[in-house]
């Protein structure tokens, strides 16, 4: 069996792509999508895939209007978030409690390192989310999401902006310009004293299938799983997460989902699962 497949360029997915890694049962028909989350609109607006990488914030918001599709317990993309935030030194020092009524950059609103921040600032810094004056560039993956933020004027770019004044801080976005420097001072140490301190590594980017797939063809979707697995097997850089190590990182970016109103309630983890995907984990 073919499969549409979106794939991005990872450590744990290279075995995958260039086909060292094959099957009996299935071959992946790779969609050509650079970065990856470019494709992440079609699979979720028009199903465009049989298996896709997936941001997990956008599965939840599909998730929350019933779009076709089941999750795999498969972790494709981790990283520490705090990384992710930027504001301009040259107009003076800007920390992550001084937020609170500043004007922020975001690429969309619904992003998944953007729903991580803010309840990073939320939980961890007392950030009032709500006096913040949201900018954002692009409408969300799941196209029945009303987005009530700002949006910047056509043709502005969010590291300029930031450059220029018209933002105080950004979110989600990295850059090697002199003036830019991170929100939170001590990135590696902030990083690491959170994830110590929460028992969990954000997840980014797991894989979902379809939920035709599911139905009809079980012994396709356990046999992506194993060869996703084969593939980050050994693969150092690749995301390593148990079954509980999972479930606690889930769980926290479900907790902040709901708290910023992109989902509008709390899902137990396993519901994001079905019958055939929740015997994988």
């Amino acid at each position: 069996m073919r499969l549409r497949t979106l794939l991005g360029d990872h450590p744990g997915t290279a075995a995958l792509k260039n086909g060292s890694i094959k099957s009996d049962l299935i071959e992946f028909d790779f969609a050509s999508y650079t970065p990856a989350n470019k494709g992440f609109k079609p699979m979720v607006r028009e199903a465009a895939f049989d298996v896709s990488e997936m941001a997990i914030v956008t599965y939840l918001m599909a998730k929350s209007f019933d779009k076709p599709m089941v999750l795999l317990p498969h972790v494709v993309m981790a990283r520490g978030q705090h990384g992710h935030a930027l504001y301009n030194a040259k107009r003076g020092k800007l920390g992550p409690r001084d937020l609170n009524g500043k004007r922020v950059g975001i690429r969309s609103f619904t992003t998944t390192t953007g729903a991580w921040l803010r309840g990073i600032l939320a939980n961890d810094y007392g950030v009032d989310l709500d006096s913040i004056d949201w900018v954002t560039f692009e409408n969300a993956h799941v196209a029945e999401y009303k987005d009530t933020t700002k949006r910047a004027p056509a043709g502005k770019q969010i590291i300029q902006m930031l450059l220029d004044g018209e933002l105080d801080a950004v979110l989600g976005e990295k850059s090697d310009h002199a003036d830019l420097k991170p929100l939170f001072e001590n990135v590696a140490a902030e990083e690491k004293a959170w994830s110590t301190r929460r028992k969990l590594m954000p997840i980014n980017h797991m894989v979902v299938v379809s939920r035709t797939l599911c139905e009809k063809h079980p012994d396709v979707v356990q046999e992506v799983q194993r060869m996703l697995t084969q593939a980050a097997e050994g693969v150092a850089s690749a995301p390593r997460f148990t079954a509980d190590e999972m479930r606690r990182s889930l769980e926290k970016i479900i907790g902040y989902s709901t708290q910023q109103k992109l989902i509008p309630r709390a899902y137990a983890v396993d519901e994001l699962f079905d019958d055939v995907t929740r015997a994988l984990i």
